[in-house]
């Protein structure tokens, strides 16, 4: 049976809502796994006399884990780790090296042994070449290898990745990585996103929405290896209307479309009544029912309305992730 989670930044934004408040309301509303955020821990460490050190990370580190540990929850991934593969100021990559040391001791103190990272948006300083980010990446995964225990390495394909921005150029990565502890994180919203969705079109699709999301779901059940599926990650988005342009409150210069559109209108699965609208149906299917995969579900979402001072906010959207897990739930076979 497939175990619920929820992302702790769907219950709250950090720097409003306290962890132990977003914790006890994913606890409250039937989940048993969570994922932690960068941001929790330094959050939580800024209010550490001192304040942001590595030092208070850790002892964050420890704080979060004790809170989990007495809601009977489990920390199933320590995340976002980004934007480190094709750098081409190597005295970055290094840097970012030094990182991943540190992230090892916080993710082994969260009592987790997982780190996700998705494939990196930055539009410049980069590099797509195949042998760089292979190196990069095997670099990563033999450093985890000699972790004890292991730490592995889940890689989400996000829908406006700079040189990968879908499952497909994830799981060919992985495949060439050929590393134990190198797989994948699967996000609906990703798939449907990339495949189906178009935020800037004016019906919210791609010309060949069905076809493409069709095919890909296809080869999805006949290529990925289940074992390599680490995790999965169940979100939904909201029909913009009108459609993301310069004039659109959501639009940022910055920002390629699809990641604008993510950050302020994601929604759970099968919220149909909030604007819901992306075919997420065949997408868990197809993990579930069609690969076998019977792990981690994490719900996810972001919206603009979690850095808002409610202090009910973290239980009403983890009562409506709980609602939503349900409907999901009775859907799949396996």
């Amino acid at each position: 049976m497939i175990r619920p989670a929820i992302a702790s930044l769907s219950l709250g934004d950090p720097g409003v809502h306290d962890i132990s408040t977003r914790l006890r309301a994913a606890a409250q509303n039937g989940f048993r796994g969570i994922e932690i955020i960068d941001t929790d821990v330094d959050a939580a460490a800024e209010k550490l006399p001192g304040g942001l050190t590595c030092e208070n990370r850790l002892e964050a580190a420890k704080n979060i884990r004790g809170l989990c540990d007495e809601l009977s929850l489990t920390v199933i991934v320590f995340q976002p780790f980004r934007q480190y593969e094709g750098l081409l100021d190597r005295k970055q990559h290094e840097a970012m090296i030094g990182k991943l040391r540190l992230w090892f001791d916080i993710v082994k103190i969260l009592g987790s042994t997982m780190i996700q990272v998705p494939t990196s948006w930055l539009q410049e300083g980069t590099t797509g070449n195949e042998e760089v980010l292979l190196a990069d990446f095997r670099e990563m995964a033999d450093m985890g290898l000699a972790e004890r225990p292991v730490v592995r390495f889940a890689y989400e394909g996000v829908a406006w990745g700079r040189y990968i921005d879908t499952w497909e150029g994830t799981w060919e990565m992985a495949k060439k990585v050929d590393r134990p502890n190198f797989g994948l994180c699967l996000d609906t919203f990703h798939i449907a996103g990339r495949a189906w969705a178009d935020p800037t079109a004016q019906t919210g699709r791609t010309d060949d929405a069905d076809h493409a999301l069709e095919a890909s779901i296809e080869r999805l059940i006949t290529e990925i290896d289940v074992e390599k599926v680490f995790y999965v990650q169940a979100g939904d988005a909201a029909k913009l209307d009108p459609a993301l342009s310069e004039s659109h409150p959501f639009y940022s210069a910055d920002q390629p479309a699809r990641m604008s559109w993510s950050r302020n209108a994601r929604l759970f699965p099968y919220e149909e009544e909030k604007g819901g609208y992306l075919p997420i149906e065949p997408v868990i299917k197809a993990i579930v029912d069609g690969l076998g995969y019977d792990g981690w579900v994490s719900m996810e979402l972001f919206s603009h309305e979690l850095s808002l001072p409610d202090a009910e906010l973290p239980f009403r959207y983890a009562g409506r992730a709980s609602a939503s897990w349900r409907k999901m739930t009775a859907v799949l076979r396996h």
